[in-house]
């Protein structure tokens, strides 16, 4: 009997040295695998904000994560935490045999599993680098490699690679994401019983998630607390009101992207310079604002179904019928809202950026300013009358006879009369005069690419994105300053460090004075001419509206004395609208119905333009006329100036 019980000792000894060699060997031979938590770098979420710091969108690959370094961990969470996952953290080496004895002791009286006994440590080993594979084996991977880490890491490093891998339910990875998701607080600002629901998470994302089960997390956070409560960690006045707290949760969508025209554009233009734009936690500052934004998207919107309701019994109105809207700074230039069509998810297509469309009559007021420019005045008179040119395309001549709309001559008529009631034939002559030469050589100062060398570029025979005709018309908005559009302002790397700024940028192209005889007129055009459906009861609007042949194309460019939009509406497929839908009467109600609400929420807002200095006043026949020193009065006529209107 001793002979057996010697070998039996003998042979466990041998087993047990056998087992505490192959792990010992295990141990160095696995080691290398703490390296991803070692130089832990998960994907973070870049952020896109407005002008103001609010939150336009969240852009990431698969895992959405706010990131959040250990000292900026409010000290409760680490506590919330502890007391409900892993109590002695602080005095283990990765595992806790203790732990483990109790919960054997347990699951063996029960007969099943009842308790677990995995440190933190542990759970953070297991979900980012182990299958959830129930063998032993893993267990006992998932052990050595706890114990490898704790070699490795400081306790506050496993708390911080922790609270920032675990998933918190809802797709959302990491506390500080879960904090904006659930409550929109980030962690400094929640509540006790706030983050007792975030730590109570883990466990079982989905039974505790809060936007689907609330009375479950409710009673999960209930036991956070009540353990805080045992350990002394927090009294009872904390706990009795913490206990009774019902804390307002957010169901949201992941990305909570409140202007996707926006954010594609974003995304699109900074890719080539950061491919990691998805994954590394960049802080993207626009120019936009979310209130100028949303007034956009509900005034395009409203234009919309003006439209079809107009047309909601006609069968053969095409069913492609879109628009977009650009808003910018009159001042500066900066894209202050931008939709791209009237319903991202029915059409992502960004019809402000990407769109190239006509500008008809829009583009005319680039021609009235180059002649205010070489001498003409407002008053100066151009013939309004049919003209037959002839052309040469590739072997065959042909002959183009352009006519006004209305399909009627005036005659003699001012500029401004030519302007406010959008006189093709009045336009063409003008250009005529001027010179084609002349011409293309002024407007090559906006670097317009395929500029026509013809008359044709006077009925705007060109094709431009809505965001373009922004910026040639905010040479008009800030009185003869070309912007360029600027929508991102800067970009910071997730440590917080700006690593690239956009300045605003413009040059002057007209001279005040001259800029301003040009705003004068556009103002008529709102006031009683073609853009009168955009007119704002106590505000100055200045604008053009334009429509191309059959109206394929329908637009209104305007500003006011602080902002500038730009509206298109047309058929995607390039099918003409209806016969009576132009500029004037399917784009400017959308910019009235901008500049209203504008006014509402900003009453404080400019209402007038003001007039520069060199800008001289003249009475002639009752009439108050405008002129500069490069524009003078044209000598004064006996024959009387047309002011019949004709709309």
């Amino acid at each position: 009997m001793r002979f057996l019980f010697r070998w039996s000792l003998r042979i466990g000894i041998l087993a047990g040295l056998a087992i505490f060699g192959y792990l010992v060997y295990l141990y160095f031979e696995i080691g290398h695998e703490v390296e991803p938590l070692v130089r832990y770098d998960p994907p973070k979420t870049t952020r896109i904000y407005d002008r103001n710091g609010e939150l336009i969108a969240n852009v990431f690959e698969k895992e959405h994560r706010l990131y959040v370094p250990y000292e900026e961990i409010p000290g409760r969470v680490v506590e919330a935490l502890v007391a409900i996952e892993d109590t002695r953290f602080f005095e283990h080496h990765g595992v806790n045999p203790e732990a483990i004895f109790r919960a054997l002791v347990k699951d063996i009286k029960a007969r099943r599993m009842v308790e677990g006994a995995s440190t933190l440590t542990q759970q953070l080993v297991k979900s980012t680098l182990l299958t959830r594979e129930k063998k032993l084996e893993r267990k006992i991977k998932e052990a050595l490699l706890s114990i490898r880490l704790e070699q490795e890491l400081t306790k506050e490093e496993i708390l911080e690679r922790y609270l920032n891998a675990i998933f918190f339910g809802h797709g959302y990875y990491g506390i500080r994401t879960a904090a904006f998701g659930y409550f929109h607080k980030d962690l400094d600002d929640l509540t006790l019983k706030e983050i007792a629901i975030l730590v109570g998470l883990p466990k079982a994302p989905s039974a505790y998630d809060p936007t689907r089960h609330y009375a479950n997390a409710m009673a999960r956070a209930n036991r956070v607390l009540e353990r805080m409560k045992r350990l002394g960690w927090i009294d009872e006045e904390t706990y009795m009101r913490e206990i009774k707290a019902a804390p307002k949760v957010y169901d949201e969508t992941l990305t909570r992207n409140r202007a996707p025209y926006i954010v594609d554009t974003v995304m699109k233009r900074l890719r080539g310079r950061y491919p990691d734009i998805r994954r590394g936690g960049y802080r993207i500052d626009t120019a936009v604002d979310l209130e100028y934004q949303e007034m956009a998207r509900e005034a395009l919107k409203k234009g919309y179904e003006a439209y079809w309701k107009r047309h909601e019994k006609d069968a053969n109105v095409s069913r492609t019928f879109n628009g977009a809207m650009v808003v910018l700074d009159g001042r500066s230039g900066d894209v202050l809202a931008m939709v791209g069509g009237v319903d991202y998810r029915l059409s992502p297509f960004n019809r402000a950026v990407s769109s190239r469309r006509q500008p008809g009559s829009a583009f005319k007021p680039f021609i009235y300013e180059t002649a205010l420019n070489l001498g003409y005045n407002p008053e100066s008179r151009i013939p309004d009358i049919a003209r037959t040119y002839r052309f040469d395309e590739g072997n065959t001549s042909k002959l183009w006879q352009p006519k006004n709309y209305e399909r009627d001559y005036k005659g003699m008529i001012t500029l401004r009369e030519a302007l406010v009631h959008s006189r093709n034939l009045a336009t063409i002559n003008l250009a005529s005069e001027i010179g084609i030469t002349t011409l293309h050589r002024k407007l090559q100062v906006f670097g317009i690419k395929d500029l026509p060398y013809n008359l044709s570029i006077a009925l705007g025979n060109i094709a431009l994105s809505p965001l373009q005709m922004a910026r040639l018309y905010s040479v008009f908005a800030d009185m003869g300053r070309l912007h360029e559009p600027r929508l991102v302002v800067s970009v910071l790397d997730n440590t917080g460090k700006r690593v690239e700024h956009y300045e605003s940028r413009s040059r002057e192209v007209y001279p005040k004075p001259q800029a301003y005889l040009l705003i004068d007129m556009l103002r008529d055009v709102v006031k009683r001419g073609t853009g009168r459906n955009a007119r704002v009861r106590g505000m100055d609007v200045a604008g053009k509206t334009g429509t191309t042949n059959n109206s394929v194309d329908t637009w209104f460019c305007s500003f006011t004395p602080d902002v500038e939009t730009i509206v298109w509406f047309g058929n995607d497929d390039n099918t003409p609208l209806p016969r009576h839908e132009t500029g004037g009467r399917t784009a400017a109600p959308v910019a009235r119905f901008f500049y209203q609400a504008l006014v509402r929420k900003h009453p404080e807002y400019k209402r007038k333009f003001e007039e520069p200095e060199g800008v001289y006043h003249a009475s002639r026949n009752g009439r108050d006329l405008l002129y500069t020193d490069l524009s003078p009065l044209p000598a004064e006529e006996h024959a009387p100036i047309d002011e019949e209107i004709i709309f």
